[in-house]
């Protein structure tokens, strides 16, 4: 599991969730997909659907004992505004919001504008590159199309959560999405890491339909500025189609 429940919205953060660049934080997807959670678990009067989520990164977040807030900021019968909190050793290390919209059918308009990928299946197999610490990477399954962690360019790769985000819960769609979304700058970068910054300092999923399954893919790629920024953007799948999509703003600077 990425985190132990301890009662009272409190977690145990464990060594899987632990980030690539060091023994002492964590990486941010399983840290976004818990702040996902504690917004699903807010009560609605009517069925309702998250389809948009901004994490704010406010600092590194440290693998320890976390607690978790979540509130309905602004509520309503059609759409609803919604907010999240993670705060270790007494500081607010992560913020969320999503907007909540009510659920409705319209099967008979659906429609898509990106093409279905290959299935994992069709993948090869992608692991952890020397250098980076173990932790978050070796617990998620990696199959790449097109790219790789550790080579620089456009990537298209699937991953799956080998263990579950709290306890023994079954993670939701949605919380799977947000474990694997804030890795499109990794396995997109453009850069050496061992040369280079390149911190995302949010993150934003937009989502069209509801992701089923254990497998998630990121069709991603960087775009870097003269100015020291640039934004990392991935059309998001599962094994039925894409899903929506993620972008995040990116610090670039040389180490």
């Amino acid at each position: 599991m990425f985190y132990e429940p301890l009662g009272d919205d409190r977690y145990q953060s464990t060594v899987h969730t632990t980030g690539p660049w060091s023994s002492h934080t964590q990486h941010l997807g399983p840290p976004s997909a818990l702040l996902v959670r504690a917004m699903e678990r807010l009560p609605s009067a009517v069925p309702m659907t998250i389809a948009r989520v901004t994490v704010e990164i406010l600092g590194p977040v440290p693998v320890a004992e976390l607690s978790v807030t979540a509130a309905v900021d602004r509520p309503g019968r059609s759409v609803e505004l919604l907010s999240a909190e993670l705060s270790a050793d007494g500081r607010v290390a992560v913020r969320a919001r999503a907007w909540r919209i009510v659920r409705s059918d319209t099967s008979a308009v659906a429609s898509t504008i990106d093409e279905p990928l290959a299935p994992p299946s069709e993948g090869r197999v992608m692991t952890r590159p020397e250098g980076w610490h173990p932790g978050y990477l070796d617990v998620m399954e990696w199959r790449s199309l097109a790219g790789s962690l550790g080579e620089p360019g456009p990537a298209t790769v699937w991953a799956r959560q080998r263990v579950p985000l709290v306890g023994d819960e079954e993670p939701s769609g949605l919380q799977r999405v947000l474990t694997v979304a804030d890795s499109g700058n990794g396995v997109s970068s453009l850069l050496d890491p061992r040369k280079w910054l390149f911190i995302n300092s949010e993150l934003t999923v937009h989502l069209y339909r509801e992701p089923v399954g254990e497998w998630i893919a990121l069709d991603a790629g960087t775009a870097i500025g003269p100015d020291g920024f640039g934004t990392a953007v991935s059309v998001l799948h599962d094994r039925s189609g894409a899903v929506g999509r993620g972008a995040q703003a990116l610090l670039i600077r040389p180490q």
